[in-house]
C-alpha cells in the first residue's frame, strides 16, 4: 500500500483585467467598458471512498489548476478558471500550501490546498468623477503553489497487532470476509489489510498492520507508515503466539508494547484486549491456565485475555461478539473532526495580522534607495503595471491614502528617489 505522496500543486493564475472604450456610432463619447479577469482555478484535494490509496498520485506528480480568462470589453468577464481536483481514498491528511492541516474522512469532502490567483479590475473599475477615462487596469495575481505531503491512515475501529508470523492475517480472514495472505513464515502482510465484522446492531472495521519488529518506531522493519495506521484505531487487539517459533510469548507482548509507546502519539494507552493465538498447539488445561495467568499479571490494564485458534476456529465467536462489545464502551484517544457537509471542508479559522504599522514598514537600503515591505502593498504592485504611468498614479495614490508615503519621508525619502516593492524599482515624485 502507498502510504505517503510529494506532489506539487499550483492554483491558476487569475486573469488580467481589460482596458477598453465603447466604440459606437451612437455614442459619441464612449467610456470605459473593460471587463474584470476571471479568478484561478483551485486545486481541491476530494475524498473517493473508491480509492485504497495513494499510488496514483505517484506517477503524476504535478497538479495545475486552469488560469482565469481575460477580461474583455463591454464589459466581458474573464470565466473563472477550473478547479484541479485530485481523488484521495479516506483518511487523507495534508497540509495546505497556506499551512492548514486537513484530514478527509467522509465520501465527498473537499479540501483546497492551492488557491487560485485573484483576476485583475478591468478599467472600468477605475472610474471615478475626477478619473472618467482611465488607461490602466489591474493584472490577476499567481496561484498558491508549493509542494505538499500527503500521508494515508487507515479508518478503522480496530489494529490487529503482534510479532510477524503471530497470526493476524489467519484471524483476519476468519473473522471477516478479508482475504489476506497467508503463508507460515513472516512478513507475509506487506501492506495493511481491512475487514468487518457484522453485528446485529454495528459493524467494527479491523486492519491487520503488518507484524513489528523491535526498532520500528525508530523505522526498522516496516517502521513508521504502518503504526500511523493504529493511530484512528478506537483499541487494538493484541496477538500473541502462545508457542512462538522465536522468543517466549511474554518477552513478544512487551517487546511490541515498546514500540507502540515510542512510536510517541499515545498509541500505548489504547484500550487493548489481548488474544494468544494458535491454541491448538496445547492442550485445553494448558490454555486454561496461560489465559488465567496473563490475565493476572496484565490486570486492569487490558480490556481482557482470550484464547483462540483460527486453524479450529474454537474462541472466535466469543473474540467477534467480544470485540463489538468493547467498542460500544470505548473512545479513541482524539475524536475524529467533525464531518463537513458534502461539497465542503471545514478547517480552523487563521488570523494574519499585518507586519509593521498598517501592515507595511519602509527602509532606506545602503544605495540610498528604499524599499517598502508587507504583503498587502506587495499585493498591490503585483496587480500593476508600473510603467504605466497613469497606473503608477494611482499606486502613488493609494500609497498615500494607506500611509506608506508619510512613512517614508519620515524614513529620509525625497521626490525623485528610487523605491523598490518586491521586484519592482520606480522613481517616486510626490
Amino acid at each position: 500500500m502507498d502510504d505517503t505522496a510529494r506532489i506539487w500543486v499550483e492554483g491558476g493564475g487569475g486573469g488580467n483585467g481589460c482596458i477598453s472604450f465603447r466604440r459606437e456610432a451612437h455614442v459619441p463619447k464612449g467610456g470605459p467598458d473593460g471587463g474584470d479577469g476571471g479568478h484561478g482555478g483551485d486545486v481541491v484535494l476530494v475524498c473517493d471512498p473508491s480509492r485504497r490509496d495513494l499510488g496514483a498520485l505517484r506517477g503524476s506528480k504535478h497538479f495545475r489548476a486552469q488560469r482565469g480568462r481575460h477580461g474583455e470589453g463591454a464589459n466581458r468577464h474573464g470565466a473563472r478558471g477550473e478547479d484541479r481536483e485530485i481523488l484521495v481514498p479516506p483518511g487523507t491528511q495534508a497540509v495546505t500550501v497556506e499551512g492548514a492541516d486537513v484530514d478527509l474522512v467522509e465520501p465527498g469532502q473537499r479540501a483546497v490546498v492551492a488557491r487560485g490567483g485573484r483576476g485583475g479590475h478591468g478599467n472600468r473599475r477605475f472610474t471615478t468623477s475626477t478619473r472618467q477615462a482611465p488607461r490602466f487596469a489591474e493584472k490577476g495575481t499567481k496561484g498558491e503553489a508549493d509542494w505538499i505531503e500527503l500521508r494515508l491512515k487507515l479508518l478503522a475501529d480496530v489494529g490487529l497487532v503482534g510479532l510477524p508470523n503471530a497470526g493476524k492475517s489467519s484471524l483476519l480472514g476468519r473473522l471477516t470476509r478479508a482475504t489476506p495472505k497467508v503463508a507460515d513464515y513472516p512478513f507475509t502482510t506487506l501492506s495493511p489489510a481491512l475487514g468487518t465484522i457484522e453485528g446485529e446492531d454495528r459493524q467494527a472495521v479491523l486492519a491487520d498492520i503488518p507484524g513489528l519488529i523491535e526498532g520500528a518506531a525508530a523505522g526498522a522493519g516496516l517502521g513508521h507508515e504502518f503504526l500511523a495506521h493504529v493511530e484512528r484505531c478506537s483499541m487494538l487487539v493484541h496477538l500473541v503466539e502462545l508457542v512462538p517459533l522465536e522468543g517466549d510469548p511474554v518477552g513478544n507482548y512487551e517487546l511490541v508494547r515498546g514500540e507502540l509507546e515510542a512510536y510517541g502519539a499515545g498509541l500505548e494507552r489504547l484500550p487493548e484486549l489481548v488474544v494468544l493465538s494458535k491454541r491448538d498447539l496445547l492442550e485445553p488445561s494448558a490454555v486454561d491456565v496461560a489465559v488465567a495467568e496473563w490475565a493476572e499479571r496484565l490486570g486492569d490494564s487490558v480490556l481482557g485475555v482470550m484464547a483462540v485458534s483460527s486453524a479450529t476456529g474454537e474462541g472466535l465467536d466469543d473474540l467477534r461478539k467480544r470485540i463489538l462489545a468493547e467498542l460500544a464502551t470505548v473512545q479513541p484517544l482524539e475524536a475524529p473532526p467533525a464531518s463537513a457537509p458534502a461539497g465542503e471542508f471545514e478547517s480552523e479559522h487563521r488570523v494574519y495580522r499585518p507586519a509593521g504599522e498598517g501592515g507595511y514598514w519602509v527602509e532606506r537600503e545602503d544605495d540610498g534607495g528604499f524599499r517598502i515591505g508587507g504583503r498587502g502593498v506587495e499585493l498591490l504592485f503585483e496587480r500593476h503595471d508600473t510603467n504605466n504611468e497613469e497606473a503608477l498614479a494611482y499606486l502613488e495614490q493609494r500609497l498615500t491614502e494607506i500611509g506608506v508615503i508619510a512613512a517614508l519621508t519620515k524614513a529620509g525619502f525625497e521626490p525623485g528617489d528610487d523605491v523598490r516593492v518586491g521586484e519592482d524599482e520606480f522613481e517616486l515624485h510626490i
